[in-house]
């Protein structure tokens, strides 16, 4: 299957099994277009981050296999590249967790994401654009990871990614831990290299609210399926989305399964 010209990024139907037995991701489709930032909405548990790792192919380190569907990269099938050559193609994921080097100091850390470059003057050049974005990061640019604070952690996992000169960014529950305040200035940066150097986002998020104001496109996803799709904006003035994400309901109804008329939308039925 083909995509458009304007779609970066496409998920047909996979589905993802862990350890031969355990079937994680039951058909789940979505589609990134070039320039915007798309964002996978859900619970712990739903599947987002097995969503990540299937299209950066991160799934073999947990015994975890797409077993069906397809992944494609600009119309090229993706799915048996591997996580390094996806890094050559300008694919890069942000883990959930961060993953700093503890006893690297954070431009030692920064520089682990130019490894597979050769051009000294273009590293330098992406680390001073990483300081630009993160001006933070250049004040505690001595420091070790271990003893900087979370939301610098979180950054420095950005900037690293950021240093491998990626078209498209996964960044799997950036939020996690993190003051609000720092969230907010996380994903202002997100914006910003988004708009400024265009790079595609396809992130992971439990904080509905904070990735739906961001976010160009929205996914929920639920038990390994994506249960609901829109705009943004759209999805912020849904009255479900309000009630099972935004905390804005009254009702006892704990998951979109527990509406009957709205079974008739999700997606994997029609």
């Amino acid at each position: 299957m083909s995509t458009t010209p304007n779609i970066v990024l496409n998920v047909n139907g996979i589905e993802v099994i862990y350890n031969h037995v355990i079937l994680v991701l039951k058909g789940v489709s979505l589609n990134v277009p070039q320039g915007k930032i798309a964002a996978i909405l859900g619970g712990n548990g739903a599947g987002k981050t097995t969503t990540l790792r299937a299209i950066s192919n991160l799934l073999k380190a947990e015994r975890g296999e797409v077993t069906k569907g397809s992944i494609e990269l600009r119309g090229e099938r993706i799915e048996n590249l591997t996580p390094a050559d996806l890094v050559n193609r300008g694919v890069v994921q942000v883990m959930e967790g961060r993953h700093c080097f503890a006893h690297l100091t954070i431009e030692e850390n920064l520089m682990t994401g130019s490894y597979t470059r050769k051009d000294k003057g273009e590293i330098a050049a992406n680390l001073d654009k990483v300081y630009t974005y993160f001006p933070r990061l250049k004040t505690r640019r001595t420091s070790q990871a271990a003893y900087t604070s979370g939301g610098e952690q979180q950054m420095c996992a950005i900037g690293r990614a950021l240093m491998t000169n990626p078209s498209v960014m996964l960044l799997d529950e950036p939020s996690m831990g993190l003051a609000p305040q720092i969230v907010e200035e996380v994903f202002e940066i997100v914006k910003d290299l988004n708009t400024k150097e265009k790079v595609t986002f396809l992130l992971a998020e439990q904080n509905t609210n904070m990735a739906l104001k961001y976010a160009d496109y929205g996914y929920i996803m639920e038990s390994g399926r994506i249960v609901m799709d829109g705009a943004a904006s759209d999805l912020r003035n849904n009255e479900d989305v309000k009630e099972f994400y935004l905390g804005m309901g009254g009702g006892e109804r704990k998951s979109f399964k527990d509406v009957k008329s709205y079974k008739r939308r999700k997606r994997w039925l029609a």
